[in-house]
């Protein structure tokens, strides 16, 4: 049984370390300590020339809840439009409304401006009020997947109800484990689920090549060391892939 693995890259640097990594696909992104958001036209139209790897992209316009403004809903939708025609192969969305549940009409016109794209669920369905049958309308939309941590803190710690959630979905939709997927342990969760794809990071720390530093200025949060930067490793990516390659 053949195991994929993506890569959320919020970089080129990522993207490219990603497909030398021997990632399976890209999640196209940025700004992921905020959980990632609309990468650049810019980055997904350099990213989109990485060849003999699929590229998805993220569509979500700003960090916070899952619940958008109409003129934050047409933002998705033109951000759909213009990613189709840079030529990916897929978007990553999701929507949900003021009580816990897919938002099921923006949903559709996402799914509509996508176009026939391949269409992921993010994790706004860890933060479904009722996540059983939130996977049933996400079926019934048409979804290709859904990225999950199992409702939990990393997948590693909701690997039984991801396991749930895979025996629910009977092929309809595949279930990716994500969020605190590393190459210690990416095996064991899809070995312990029953899913067939996954979902990382694969980042390690990387030091400014700055002479000339600074101390004491902040450009983004208080403490952030502007010098120090987290960017996908090939050698990790590389190791997630020969573990789950050996299962």
């Amino acid at each position: 049984m053949n195991r994929l693995l993506e890569i959320c890259a919020d970089s080129i640097g990522s993207a490219q370390a990603a497909w030398r990594g021997g990632a399976d696909r890209l999640e196209l992104c940025q700004g992921l300590d905020e959980g990632g958001v609309t990468p650049s036209y810019g980055y997904v139209k350099a990213a989109v020339q990485l060849p003999n790897i699929r590229k998805n992209v993220l569509i979500r316009p700003r960090g916070g809840d899952f619940i958008y403004t109409p003129a934050e809903a047409q933002v998705m939708i033109d951000d759909i439009r213009v990613m189709k025609q840079l030529g990916v192969d897929g978007v990553v969305i999701g929507a949900l409304n003021t009580k816990g549940e897919i938002d099921l009409p923006l949903v559709e016109q996402m799914i509509a401006a996508a176009d026939g794209m391949e269409v992921t669920f993010h994790r706004a369905f860890d933060m479904c009020v009722n996540p059983s049958e939130a996977l049933e309308q996400l079926i019934t939309l048409g979804c290709h997947r859904v990225l999950t941590s199992g409702c939990a803190a990393t997948a590693l710690a909701g690997v039984e109800r991801l396991k749930g959630f895979v025996q629910q979905a009977q092929g309809r939709i595949s279930i990716m484990p994500g969020c605190g997927v590393k190459s210690c342990n990416a095996a064991e969760i899809l070995s312990l689920c029953g899913a067939t794809e996954i979902h990382a990071s694969a980042r390690a720390g990387v030091e400014s090549a700055s002479e000339y530093r600074l101390a004491g200025v902040e450009m983004g949060a208080a403490g952030r060391d502007e010098y120090y930067r987290m960017e996908t490793s090939a050698d990790e990516v590389r190791g997630i892939k020969t573990a789950i390659s050996a299962l």
